[in-house]
């Protein structure tokens, strides 16, 4: 079968042939439509990643939608390796199977996959979000920030918060539903005056942050500043990404002076087919809430130079 593969972690994926997958007894062999390209899967085919596998010769592609062999279509997550979405057929346990709703496109519903799951199972099933909190999204320029914006606010926050660096950025973020704006720009001091000025005037509950890095420790540093009359206050802290940096530095008297809880939510930190359940939820709230979410399909055979192409949309290779 076509599908990209990884032939070594120094070099993009090519387009090529590869071992059709035979499927085990919990397994479904999915014809795929598309899947998409995330910093998670790019991580993962250029070895630095947690979950990346030992060694290359492996297809690239953590989840995609394609169709059972009874026609259904289905969103699917975390192929048997080494057989990963971006090919023609994949393996997958039928258990990480989910319908796609049929006002969803193929494009969109891969596209949403993975940026939906970061958010809407950080808030679900690691930080027991409820209707009324306030989040705020450190990191939220990128695809994944932007729909985690419009998550936070389907799913009842009563105030959200966006950080970015870029400027631009502000109108179109206030427009998914941000209530305010913090720019990533200033000075470290400033930046940590912003946050507490959130902190104390309408409140943080939940933070979703996909940077980590400096930001993310000035987050913590405005938490651990609150004071001692307010440290009953929970607020938790919840690590997505790291586009910052892999590392902060953590005081340990951040964490004994407040009511800070550090969390993390991805491959790991919450069972598969939970992860796979909540985007099926998510799925189903895209039309009716009025999410978007900017994708760029491209023909797999072209997966070289869509690997590298620079676009604020998330790329999707069509099969």
């Amino acid at each position: 079968m076509k599908a990209a593969v990884v032939r070594d972690f120094d070099h993009t994926p090519a387009y090529g042939d590869f071992e059709r997958p035979s499927p085990g007894a919990d397994d479904v062999l999915i014809q795929v439509s598309a899947a998409a390209l995330s910093n998670l899967v790019k991580a993962q085919a250029a070895g630095k990643h947690y979950s990346s596998p030992a060694r290359a010769g492996f297809v690239p592609g953590v989840d995609g939608v394609g169709r059972m062999p009874d026609g259904q279509r289905v969103y699917f997550a975390f192929p048997k390796a080494p057989f990963g979405a971006m090919a023609e057929t994949t393996a997958v346990a039928r258990s990480l199977c989910v319908p796609v709703p049929d006002e969803l496109d193929d494009v969109t519903a891969a596209a949403a996959g993975n940026p939906g799951m970061s958010s809407w199972a950080a808030l679900t099933e690691r930080a027991g979000f409820v209707a009324g909190e306030s989040v705020l999204i450190n990191g939220a320029t990128g695809v994944s920030g932007r729909l985690a914006v419009q998550i936070a606010r389907h799913l009842g926050a009563r105030r959200v918060v966006a950080t970015g660096r870029n400027a631009t950025s502000r109108a179109s973020l206030l427009a998914l539903g941000a209530d305010a704006h913090i720019a990533l720009d200033q000075p470290a001091d400033a930046l940590v005056s912003a946050f507490q000025d959130e902190l104390n005037g309408g409140g943080i509950d939940v933070v979703l942050d996909y940077l980590w890095g400096p930001s993310g420790e000035q987050i913590i540093r405005a938490v651990s500043k609150r004071g001692h009359e307010s440290a009953a206050r929970r607020v938790r802290f919840v690590q997505i990404g790291s586009v910052t940096s892999q590392t902060i530095t953590l005081p340990g008297d951040a964490l004994r002076s407040c009511g800070l809880e550090l969390l993390g939510s991805g491959i790991g930190s919450v069972p598969a087919e939970r992860l796979v359940r909540a985007i099926g939820a998510m799925m189903k709230a895209i039309r009716p809430a009025h999410m978007t979410i900017d994708a760029e399909p491209i023909p797999l055979t072209n997966v070289e130079s869509g690997w590298t192409l620079r676009t604020p949309k998330r790329v999707v290779f069509t099969i």
